[in-house]
């Protein structure tokens, strides 16, 4: 269930951050007010007295999740999102369980079966089809390669939180990577200022929903999820963001990726169910 509601509100974030690019925002006002607001509903948290103060061991790690699953992979997803539409932009960050494998490979000691390793290959070359035909530009855009950033910055988060679930509640982490992941985004915080007033409603309500729920809850309950299974097996479940990020987008904004990028995100889609389901043997003595 955990997964299930995690998988729903981060589908419809890229629709979200769409609508808050199109209402007048620009991409780091978008992603700056999207985690103050998270960071706000952690504040809250606060309040109930739950919250674990980090061991200063576990402090350096920490904070390099926070600024690579956070701050890069946010930033990077909201400024791709101006040349990459909703829906295309969810295929490509799809990827993200097969640049999991690869990451367990080395940092796990997983062995790929030859299926994981066709499946492999077939997700990278998914990718490379919608990122060369599913920009608003023909060819390989710069928000095309920020996306494929994300799909990476989001395989480091996930397999290296893994170990702190043994130490911290998924909440507390989930809190201290908002609240660090933030504060680079600070530099953005002028330009949140002049943009505000002159923003449309509907982009500031965009942007205040995908920070209280495709952030502050998504997040919480997806570490919940890791901290109950393995990285690798939960991640896999990504592949189905797609499906649902696209359906949001063509009733929240109207628009529907191209055939072609349908077709990458199909075969990208493949790829990473054959590493899922099929590619993996026995973690190595």
């Amino acid at each position: 269930m955990a997964v299930l509601v995690t998988l729903l509100f981060w589908s419809s974030a890229f629709a979200g951050i769409q609508a808050g690019l199109d209402g007048g925002y620009g991409a780091g006002e978008v992603v700056l007010l999207r985690f103050l607001t998270a960071s706000a509903v952690f504040g809250v948290y606060t309040l109930t007295g739950r919250l674990r103060l980090p061991a200063r061991r576990d402090i350096p790690v920490i904070v390099g999740l926070a600024l690579v699953g956070i701050t890069v992979y946010h930033i990077a997803l909201t400024f791709g999102e101006q040349t990459v539409e909703a829906g295309t932009a969810s295929l490509i960050v799809a990827s993200a369980p097969v640049f999991t494998s690869l990451l367990a490979l080395v940092a796990l000691r997983e062995r790929l079966t030859p299926w994981g390793w066709f499946g492999m290959a077939l997700g990278f070359a998914g990718v490379a089809i919608i990122a060369l035909v599913g920009g608003r530009a023909p060819g390989f855009t710069r928000g095309a390669l920020l996306l494929l950033v994300c799909a990476v910055a989001t395989a480091v988060f996930f397999v290296y939180q893994k170990p702190l679930f043994a130490r911290y509640k998924a909440i507390d982490l989930t809190a201290y990577f908002t609240w660090i992941g933030v504060i680079p985004m600070l530099v953005f915080l002028p330009g949140l200022i002049r943009e505000a007033p002159h923003a449309t409603l509907s982009a500031t309500l965009a942007c205040v929903y995908i920070g209280i729920f495709p952030a502050a809850i998504a997040y919480a309950l997806w570490a919940y999820a890791l901290s109950k299974g393995r990285a690798t097996t939960v991640s896999s479940t990504l592949y189905i963001n797609p499906l649902l990020a696209i359906l949001i987008a063509w009733i929240w904004l109207g628009e529907t990726p191209t055939g072609t990028a349908l077709v990458g995100g199909a075969i990208s889609l493949c790829g990473v169910a054959l590493v899922a389901w099929r590619g993996r043997r026995i973690r190595a003595a």
